[in-house]
């Protein structure tokens, strides 16, 4: 099980679109392999990869899940951004 510290419960999630979420993976050395329907495939060439549905808004639910997917943090991926 993980802990998180009441630091990254106080960062909140911005609403934000697919293109604000590759942005920030490739600043982090993601990059598209490709795209499966409305579905862009990015990976880092060491095994993370992960599918970011093509929506003009993303739920928190699953840009959690993408952070989590791409072993980001939720601080981190807030910098990137």
């Amino acid at each position: 099980m993980i802990f998180q510290t009441s630091d990254s419960f106080n960062l909140s999630l911005p609403i934000i679109g697919w293109r604000e979420v590759l942005k920030a993976l490739k600043k982090q050395g993601f990059y598209a392999t490709r795209q499966s329907g409305s579905h862009i495939i990015v990976e880092n060439g060491q095994g993370l990869w992960t599918s970011i549905p093509r929506k003009s808004e993303l739920g928190k639910g699953l840009i959690l899940q993408i952070i989590s997917d791409c072993g980001l943090t939720k601080k981190k991926f807030l910098e990137l951004l």
